[in-house]
């Protein structure tokens, strides 16, 4: 991974008085940065939701009593992802450091996926070097997608627009099936390689098994319906999990309003960390009380990026905060309706396809 400097700019000042304005609310408010009682709600609901809905898919007595629950128990666990592991991950769900790292283990590793592997690199390569290709692991290589422009354009990206959503299907198999398992061998769609240490790989290739185990040996062993109907159902899950995960990711960083900035020969941007930040994310429906509470805050992904060390439990109260000092400051804060995101990732996917060289488009409320 290369590692970059930063330059001060106007995004500086910006950062300095934000973190500072913050400091005064939660020291004045006598509040902790971290989830409080209303995350030790949501901790106890979604992992009962968990627990519940997974106990009614293994003694389910029909097929489609099986598929209902088997969906609802897939969404809940992505729900579970969205607003606990993500916060457990920047170490800000509950305020022990201990129980973060158990609440992140648990609710990531019994999905399939390795937690080590995800935390470090989202923590250490994504979130420090945002859309920086070489630097951001969330930034794809993938020949079947053109999003950088250092990928050579083939005639078949003209039409990714189109066969993107198709392809989304399969983004969480992906993950689970071979994008873990490739990075074993250090080899990866990311832009940068990693190295998992032994333990890891252990624990990756455990729970991977664990996972096959109650997610499809079990209800193949305790219910009447035959192999063939777990696996649409485990098929189906993965595809539900997948749609909502890029439609809700996906439009953050991979849309024509957003910069991919290109470091010098000494791996210097010429920008500062929060202004790229702000130049990298796109927030739809911020000031949603549902999106907020679904999605965990992601829909705030400017505030996150900026501010991992605080819960996403008190996004909605220190957004207008935000807000005054990016207009205070002269800082772009691309804040949109959802439908408006959705429009802007598919515009550029639709560009990359076409154009060798695309330049964000200039954001306007």
């Amino acid at each position: 991974m290369n590692k970059l400097r930063f330059s001060k700019d106007k995004g500086s000042a910006f950062y300095k008085e934000l973190t500072e304005a913050l400091d005064r609310y939660f020291t004045e408010n006598s509040i902790q940065r971290s989830g409080g009682k209303r995350m030790l709600f949501k901790i106890i609901l979604y992992f009962s939701l968990d627990m519940l809905l997974y106990g009614l898919m293994i003694t389910s007595s029909t097929p489609v009593a099986f598929y209902t629950f088997y969906l609802l128990m897939g969404l809940s666990v992505l729900l579970t992802a969205f607003n606990i592991s993500h916060d457990a991950a920047h170490g800000v769900a509950v305020k022990s450091k201990y129980w973060n790292k158990i609440l992140f283990s648990i609710s990531f590793n019994l999905q399939g996926n390795n937690a080590y592997v995800w935390g470090k690199n989202h923590n250490e390569s994504h979130h420090l070097y945002t859309n920086v290709e070489g630097s951001d692991i969330d930034v794809l290589n993938n020949p079947l997608f053109r999003m950088t422009e250092s990928q050579p354009l083939q005639w078949y990206h003209r039409y990714q627009f189109l066969y993107a959503p198709v392809l989304y299907l399969l983004y969480s198999l992906n993950w689970f099936f071979f994008r873990e398992t490739l990075m074993l061998f250090n080899y990866s769609s990311r832009t940068i390689h990693i190295h998992i240490p032994p333990r890891e790989v252990i624990k990756l290739i455990v729970y991977k098994l664990l996972y096959i185990g109650y997610m499809i040996v079990l209800p193949v062993y305790l219910l009447p319906f035959g192999i063939t109907t777990v696996l649409l159902a485990f098929v189906l899950n993965h595809f539900m999990v997948s749609w909502i995960f890029v439609g809700v990711l996906g439009v953050s960083h991979v849309s024509d309003y957003v910069s991919h900035p290109v470091p010098d020969k000494d791996n210097r941007l010429t920008i500062s960390w929060p202004t790229l930040q702000m130049q990298t994310s796109v927030d739809y429906n911020a000031g949603s009380v549902f999106f907020n509470w679904t999605l965990g805050g992601f829909n705030a992904h400017a505030l996150h990026h900026l501010l991992p060390n605080i819960s996403h439990v008190h996004y909605l109260k220190i957004l207008p905060v935000f807000r005054y000092l990016c207009n205070k400051h002269g800082i772009v804060y691309m804040e949109m309706p959802y439908h408006k995101a959705l429009a802007s990732h598919f515009r550029f996917l639709k560009a990359m396809g076409k154009s060798q060289h695309i330049n964000p488009v200039p954001f306007a409320r």
